[in-house]
């Protein structure tokens, strides 16, 4: 509600000094510099998490829309591909960490019987006849880096219980999944 006839009250003004008349006024502070905001579909952004969980990562090509990874880990290594991405690389729509074993015996029956038994890892058999396991995940830029921290860790996990499979699988497809 406004008061007719009354003017609100300033505060009295220092009086002005010589030097600070002439004093140049001072120049606006500037902003910290916002930190870059996160962006799974940066091939750049997937490197610089994974470095930060103590894998290396380089690029070994890129190609039709995909960016290959070659990921090094001191667990062991596997690749990443990126794929859907645009002309210059820079934004994907999604990721594929994948590996193959150097153990043979595996055979398509047990590989799909796995499949069966699995909500998020694919096994595949190589063309030379390895086994091998894959994760995907679709890309959007609402993805946190610790939602992709998650997905990593169910690649992990993929990683792990498919080494189990391969080990005996048997064994393996004949216990309880859950």
């Amino acid at each position: 509600m406004a008061l007719v006839g009354s003017a609100p009250a300033l505060a009295a003004a220092p009086a002005a000094s010589p030097k600070s008349a002439t004093a140049k006024p001072a120049a606006p502070k500037s902003a910290a510099p916002k930190p870059a905001t996160f962006d799974a579909r940066r091939p750049a952004d997937i490197i610089a998490l994974l470095s930060s969980m103590e894998a290396s990562t380089e690029i070994a090509r890129k190609e039709d829309g995909q960016v290959f990874m070659k990921v090094t880990t001191p667990g062991g290594g596997f690749g990443a591909q990126m794929v859907g991405c645009n002309e210059a690389f820079s934004s994907c729509k999604a990721i594929a960490f994948y590996t193959a074993f150097a153990r043979k015996g595996v055979n398509m029956v047990q590989i799909n019987d796995y499949n069966r038994s699995q909500l998020t890892c694919r096994g595949v058999m190589a063309p030379s006849g390895e086994p091998s396991v894959m994760y995907a995940v679709l890309l959007n830029g609402r993805q946190t880096r610790d939602e992709m921290r998650e997905h990593i860790g169910v690649w992990q996990g993929c990683l792990s219980g498919f080494g189990e499979f391969i080990q005996d699988p048997i064994s393996f497809l004949s216990r309880p999944q859950g």
